[in-house]
């Protein structure tokens, strides 16, 4: 057993779609969570800044103990996790192969399409992944630019997001039977992405997928919470405005005690 928490990072609001799946399928798990959001969307910026953001938002979790560390942002993973889970003697888990994995499940046709940030896109990420374990799969990326700044500004219900997922998926439509939602943000826009692509295209919720092998690592780390273990202290940390991340946080997971502001 290993009460210690696990710690999540992300760019901003987007991981805590990783983390609502963790509390309905471990709810017995601590969490630490810091999100970017002053420094909002990671996609368009070159790869050595979101390195460099990357590894101050893990040596913040580090600071805070945690047993594992979980890269809730697809840009992150895509430039930095390789790099992260080599120099460190705890397990990090990254969203891009899980989802991956899931997605070639997924598929009937073998077409999948994967929707993802600039960064995440030009690095072929995802294609790569699926390609090394099924290499007869068919992948098409499209860069969703502005879907992250819709869910930041807690706009991912109004009907500006349904023009952009509507105009931004124009191209994808009709072309693939799964679709990779390879973003965090994306799964709070689920509902308009799935209007758009049509009742038949599976949606892969790479976080969602995630959760399952975290359950995974901590079996076979033997590294899970006790469950009579103390009360849970859900900790969660912004670098932007904490009553916006409170907001967004409370309409996704429900009632949380604080949010802080901290300044990387």
């Amino acid at each position: 057993m290993d009460n210690r928490p696990i710690g999540f990072l992300d760019s901003g609001v987007g991981g805590l779609t990783v983390v609502r799946e963790l509390m309905r399928q471990l709810p017995h798990e601590e969490i630490v969570y810091i999100g970017d959001s002053a420094r909002a969307p990671y996609g368009p910026r070159p790869a050595e800044q979101i390195r460099e953001y990357t590894w101050q938002l893990v040596n913040f979790l580090l600071t805070k103990n945690v047993k594992m560390i979980v890269f809730a942002c697809n840009t992150a993973t895509a430039v930095a996790w390789e790099e992260v889970k080599e120099q460190l003697d705890i397990p990090v888990l990254g969203v891009i192969l899980p989802g991956a994995s899931a997605a070639i499940k997924a598929s009937q046709s073998g077409k999948i399409g994967v929707l993802g940030t600039v960064m995440t896109v030009e690095s072929g990420i995802y294609k790569q992944k699926i390609q090394a374990l099924s290499p007869e799969m068919q992948v098409e990326s499209l860069a969703c630019p502005k879907f992250v700044p819709l869910v930041e500004s807690n706009s991912y219900q109004s009907s500006l997001a349904k023009k952009v997922v509507y105009e931004t998926l124009r191209p994808m439509m009709g072309k693939v039977d799964t679709l990779v939602l390879g973003c965090t943000h994306y799964p709070l826009l689920r509902p308009i992405i799935q209007n758009a692509m049509g009742k038949d295209v599976k949606l892969i919720d790479s976080g969602a997928e995630t959760a399952r092998d975290i359950s995974v690592l901590l079996n076979y780390f033997q590294i899970n919470r006790s469950r009579t273990a103390a009360q849970l202290n859900h900790q969660f940390y912004t670098t932007a405005s904490p009553e916006a991340f409170k907001e967004i946080a409370e309409n996704w997971l429900g009632m949380i005690s604080t949010v802080e502001h901290v300044t990387l």
